[in-house]
């Protein structure tokens, strides 16, 4: 799973290294991409607010338009990271200025999902996507406090870039298929009051997944810490 992900990475810095060496010949620093990534982020929340207040709740366009949006500022946290190491401007200070803006994009990714699935009366989801939420952002703490203690804690899935992608991806696949089957789509069985599948299905089961993931892995991270902590000391 690992040499998967490395060489996804190799192949990533591959075709983006044109690029980058670009954004230094015209002095882009790595912060200037850090942020534009969190304003961008900042627009998929305002994107999903305003289908939330005119769209109609079989109009998933704006979910997609997010998706977009939330791929495009994923792909910025990899451009700060490659650009800083190429330029020889990496540094801690940089490197602490990147992980808070990460978690402030995260939090505006989730607040634009959570008003988007409540206005439209998606509860479950809009209970999936605070969860979410919460998961994100202990996995995020749970490896700083411990690696701050002096221990590692890179361990279990989810880590920022599945989150992203994971979101993202279910994001347009929910408006791709929305524009298949048609937004109000609905299968139900006669014995059980609830839906067994609805065109938001292809969006609120990623997210089910990445609720449960994420929060695991935040576990995982404190046992092993702990676990490792313990040994040390």
């Amino acid at each position: 799973m690992n040499d998967l992900k490395n060489n996804a990475q190799e192949l990533a810095y591959t075709v983006m290294d044109p690029f980058i060496k670009l954004l230094i010949k015209l002095k882009v620093t790595p912060n200037m991409i850090t942020m534009f990534g969190l304003i961008l982020t900042f627009i998929s929340a305002a994107v999903l607010i305003y289908g939330a207040e005119v769209g109609d709740r079989d109009n998933h366009q704006y979910i997609g338009y997010a998706g977009i949006i939330i791929l495009i500022a994923g792909a910025m946290d990899m451009v700060d990271g490659r650009l800083a190491r190429l330029n020889n401007q990496a540094h801690p200070a940089g490197a602490l200025f990147d992980s808070v803006i990460d978690r402030y994009s995260e939090l505006f990714m989730f607040f634009g999902f959570c008003y988007y699935t409540i206005t439209q009366d998606y509860l479950f989801t809009s209970i999936f996507c605070f969860i979410a939420m919460i998961g994100s952002i202990m996995v995020s703490y749970t490896r700083s406090r411990a690696e701050g203690l002096g221990a590692d804690a890179s361990v279990g899935l989810m880590q920022r870039p599945e989150r992203i992608l994971l979101v993202a991806f279910a994001s347009i696949a929910t408006y791709v298929v929305s524009l298949i089957t048609g937004g109000d789509f609905v299968y139900r069985v006669d014995w059980l009051s609830l839906p067994i599948f609805e065109s938001i299905s292809i969006f609120s089961w990623p997210i089910f997944f990445l609720a449960i993931s994420a929060n695991l892995t935040a576990i995982k991270r404190l046992n092993h810490a702990s676990k490792v902590l313990r040994e040390e000391h």
